[in-house]
């Protein structure tokens, strides 16, 4: 399992390009047939996908984790960008379209996932944090989710979050989950933008076309740096980061974040003249 070690605000100013994409990004996820899971010491976060093909992928324990089972001591989310697919949980099936999540609580599990057409494959995102209680594996569908519309054409960042983990939700013991669609035309997405010391988050863009990108803003308002993001491509938030970018294009993005408290509405407002 890959480890990722965090730059803090001393280290952060003086970085390259080179060292902020290396440090901050992970971006080579969703490798076809395979599991890939990178270990991020930020809250002790595990990012992850499984892409299917052929035959379910078993779900590994690495053995940085000292555990018997993967979710021995953490809980996980599941959500498909991709086809049709199946994760199985302790010999029960969950299957998720495009765009539902799954959410799998703390225990010892056996998980696996399967798709439901190898050439439609399923691409399964994988978000993970430790556990301090035990909530119940949750399908979150469709009809699940809690959307809300912010921003206006004019500002181009008309978009519509939806929750998927959450306090009102699939609970969890720390994950929060869910995603952001942005409007035809709007490119903006978290602005104005914001911090909050209390969590850290992590941004999977997607649905991002093959010959666009987006500008993923990020590290305090006072001294903004940016990475340059492509589909399916992750960019990793610490607290004292603000996580804003735009587009070349419209596209997608889902968020998940852990930490001291679940308030989604917790985070310090920043005003877009704050940003330099």
């Amino acid at each position: 399992m890959k480890l990722m070690q965090m730059a803090d605000l001393v280290r952060y100013p003086h970085m390259s390009t080179a060292e902020l994409r290396s440090t901050f990004l992970v971006d080579d996820l969703f490798a076809p047939g395979q599991v890939q899971l990178v270990y991020v010491d930020l809250d002790r976060a595990v990012i992850g996908s499984a892409v299917p093909l052929g035959e379910a992928l078993p779900l590994p324990c690495p053995s940085e984790l000292r555990a018997g089972w993967f979710t021995e001591r953490r809980e996980l989310g599941v959500f498909n960008i991709g086809g049709d697919g199946t994760v199985e949980v302790d010999g029960e099936k969950h299957a998720l379209a495009n765009r539902e999540a799954l959410y799998i609580g703390k225990g010892e599990h056996a998980i696996s996932f399967s798709s439901a057409n190898p050439s439609q494959a399923a691409e399964f995102y994988l978000l993970s944090y430790p556990a301090h209680a035990v909530y119940p594996t949750t399908m979150v569908r469709a009809a699940d989710r809690m959307p809300t519309t912010l921003g206006a054409p004019a500002t181009a960042n008309r978009r519509t979050i939806n929750k998927l983990i959450h306090l009102e939700g699939a609970r969890s013991s720390q994950l929060v989950m869910g995603f952001t669609e942005l409007a035809e035309g709007s490119v903006w997405n978290t602005m104005p933008p914001h911090t909050h010391m209390r969590r850290s988050e992590v941004y999977l863009y997607f649905d991002v076309p093959a010959d666009q990108r987006v500008v993923h803003l990020m590290g305090p308002a006072s001294e903004t740096r940016h990475l340059i993001v492509a589909n399916k491509q992750v960019a990793i938030s610490p607290g004292w980061s603000i996580h804003a970018g735009g587009g070349t294009a419209s596209y997608s993005f889902c968020w998940g974040m852990g930490g001291e408290n679940q308030v989604y509405s917790d985070m310090d407002a920043l005003r877009i003249s704050d940003l330099l």
